[in-house]
């Protein structure tokens, strides 16, 4: 294996919510915010892709999107965490991917995943009790067809071809045992912001899930492990809590009729079982240090999803994550040359 450690990123994940029925405005907002982190320097801006809708929003068709955001950027790089890979004719997104990959000048990162919506199965078409098995099926044909074999039928290969996706494909995971299958597939690792169904604290879980992935890995390239966090800064936790707060709350007692948390928790309990940093940013610095997956992480994605602060706020946090919270990390921009702008 090379010895080269893989830089340190940072990435900011959005689910697509606003408030309220203007949609357009939500994703107007939401394209103004990969502007935004295209500005500060963070290295990956990620959408998560969800076909039932969620409060407020949601994005069913994300390479459409990143699409966009690739005209509207010069150099953050575009990926999804996750496309719902059960969901999608794996040759047809592979031909996506490629098409935005083309148009941002070399930027995609693709994540998949399983999911975990039965309605969203249904709605396809699909049976959800088969969900690990489609979603390994589909993977070996994106795979192939990134690799620019010849997939479906003698012959056929995708156009525009890939470029090399050796090392720009991810998995999310939940569980030591996905995540040695990620590793021995060459897939680098995605960590979810919060491990639902455990009472311990969601590093205590994961922790042991990235270990599995480092031990499987045996691929001449370093491996990334992408680390998604709930961040939310502000100038003190109450200005912080103002904005998240009853979000954090109600997302978290809906997640309870599911299982995935114990029924009546309280605010703080909500807070906890999202495993969220919040605050001034030296606090949210203190807490991230104690973190313990962040010490094997290449790359930190913070996210404010469940909660939907105002977008004002969310600048301003982006902003803060960029200029205090991550180079007390370690984390410093790209001094790479910037890619060519989009030629379309």
């Amino acid at each position: 294996m090379t010895t080269e450690t893989p830089r340190f990123r940072l990435g900011f994940l959005t689910h697509v919510q606003g408030r309220g029925d203007d949609l357009a405005r939500t994703y107007r907002n939401a394209q103004e915010l990969f502007v935004v982190a295209d500005e500060l320097g963070f290295d990956v801006g990620w959408v998560a892709q969800h076909h039932v809708s969620l409060g407020g929003g949601g994005l069913s068709s994300p390479w459409t999107f990143l699409a966009h955001a690739a005209a509207r950027t010069t150099r953050i790089r575009l990926g999804t965490a996750i496309t719902i890979l059960p969901l999608e004719d794996p040759v047809r997104l592979a031909e996506d991917v490629s098409a935005v990959d083309t148009l941002s000048g070399g930027r995609v990162e693709i994540g998949v995943g399983s999911g975990s919506s039965s309605l969203e199965y249904a709605a396809f078409g699909k049976d959800v009790a088969r969900k690990r098995e489609l979603t390994s099926e589909n993977l070996l044909v994106l795979r192939q067809a990134l690799a620019n074999e010849e997939v479906g039928t003698s012959g056929f290969r995708i156009q525009p071809p890939a470029a090399d996706f050796t090392d720009r494909i991810w998995q999310g995971v939940f569980s030591g045992e996905g995540a040695a299958y990620a590793a021995s597939g060459g897939s680098n690792l995605l960590l979810n912001r919060a491990a639902y169904g455990f009472d311990a604290p969601t590093d205590e879980v994961q922790r042991p899930w990235a270990d599995a992935f480092l031990a499987a890995w045996d691929r001449p390239r370093r491996p990334r492990i992408g680390l998604s966090r709930f961040v939310f800064p502000a100038k003190d936790r109450r200005t912080a809590l103002q904005q998240i707060g009853d979000d954090v709350h109600r997302a978290a007692l809906r997640m309870a009729e599911s299982g995935a948390f114990p029924r009546d928790l309280d605010g703080d309990e909500a807070l906890r079982r999202f495993h969220s940093f919040y605050g001034h940013p030296d606090e949210i610095v203190a807490a991230l240090r104690q973190e313990k997956v962040l010490p094997v992480a290449t790359d930190l994605i913070t996210q404010f999803n469940p909660a939907v602060p105002d977008h004002d706020a969310a600048v301003r946090a982006l902003e803060l994550i960029a200029t205090e919270v991550a180079p007390a990390l370690g984390w410093k921009p790209a001094r790479d040359p910037e890619p060519e702008p989009a030629g379309v």
